[in-house]
């Protein structure tokens, strides 16, 4: 007899902010497993800015969700049935199985974690794509020396709190920029930047200015629009510019004529006048060179408290359209998860 699982499907085209009405909750009867295949229970599920242009039709660097698919994303699951030898039920492994609570998938799919090492959520974040994103972004484009003036735009979030934290073991000044008091407090107190901006602060350009007097010489992009503009202006000779993402305009249908359109021939003016390196990348191309490196050097991080993290979980996977709206939206604190399952190292 076959399981079931139960599913979340892009059934619309989100325009603007996605609304329930994008998606449906449904169940499906899975196949039995064939040689080489393990059955899988969900325990967490990854929530990632991405996951809005995969959504959209519009041409990107990754093919749309299908209307009608399981929305796609990162999980922490437990194999419950194994045709692998490579394979065990109780095996706790990564996997790529979307917004579900169960899956069948070929086990060369999935790579085993070891709880022992560090929580097995953190494979989905500080430990995964999110912390190579800050580590190869930040150490291969940005290239930091020491003395030098790192910010990074979106800094509370996984991402973004891992870039400062590494550019100041490379021995670089790290300015994060962060919406609201608390999370701009948690950068400094928790994180160890050596100053926080708030860019819903009235005073953000002055503050911005008053952080960083010898200019900045690495700006991680996180985010665009009005900060974008703002950090430009500070951006010393020579400096690097890794494009990771610009999630202010992630929800817009339409090219904007307001205040957080760029000035594109400006930017390129700066571009050309200061000599400024400017790089957008995308995770996956790191994968064949610097995973490895990456585990081994954050994972060592981590467990000596070089690098801190901040989780923020949902219960419930049919709470992942909500969770998703608040994490374009920067309601979130931490690396946004769903908890699908029960997670038999926690509880």
């Amino acid at each position: 007899m076959g399981h079931k699982t139960t599913q979340i499907r892009l059934t619309s085209r989100p325009v603007g902010e996605p609304r329930d009405s994008d998606f449906e909750v449904g169940t499906a009867e899975l196949s039995e497993l064939i040689d080489g295949q393990v059955l899988l229970r969900t325990i967490y599920l990854s929530l990632d800015p991405y996951m809005r242009g995969r959504m959209s039709a519009a041409e990107s660097y990754a093919e749309p969700v299908e209307l009608g698919a399981v929305m796609i994303g990162g999980t922490v699951c437990e194999v419950l049935e194994s045709r692998s030898p490579n394979r065990a039920p109780g095996d706790l492994v990564l996997a790529f199985t979307g917004w579900q609570t169960h899956a069948v998938v070929p086990a060369r799919q999935t790579r085993r974690l070891d709880p022992a090492e560090a929580p097995i959520s953190t494979a989905l974040g500080v430990l995964g794509m999110p912390g190579l994103t800050a580590y190869a972004g930040l150490l291969d484009i940005g290239k930091p020396e020491p003395g030098q003036t790192v910010a990074v735009a979106a800094a509370s979030g996984p991402v973004g709190s891992a870039v400062g934290q590494i550019a100041k073991l490379k021995g670089a000044r790290a300015i994060g920029i962060a919406g609201g008091p608390v999370k701009c407090r948690a950068l400094i107190e928790e994180f160890g930047f050596d100053a926080a901006i708030d860019h819903r602060s009235p005073t953000f350009r002055a503050d911005l200015e008053a952080a960083t007097p010898d200019g900045i010489d690495v700006y991680f992009e996180n985010v665009g629009g009005p900060v974008t503009e703002a950090v430009v202006g500070r951006l010393n000779p020579f400096a690097r510019i890794p494009v990771c993402g610009v999630v202010s305009g992630y929800n817009r249908t339409e090219t904007s004529a307001g205040t957080d359109r760029l000035d594109l021939s400006a930017v390129l003016w700066q571009i050309l006048t200061r000599s400024l390196s400017v790089r957008g990348f995308i995770v996956e191309e790191f994968v064949p060179t610097r995973q490895a490196d990456f585990l081994r050097d954050m994972a060592g991080w981590v467990a000596q408290g070089s690098v801190r993290y901040r989780e923020d979980i949902v219960d419930g996977l049919e709470r992942a359209p909500e969770a998703f709206r608040g994490l374009l939206a920067g309601r979130n604190f931490g690396k946004l998860l769903v908890r699908v399952g029960e997670d038999p190292t926690r509880d």
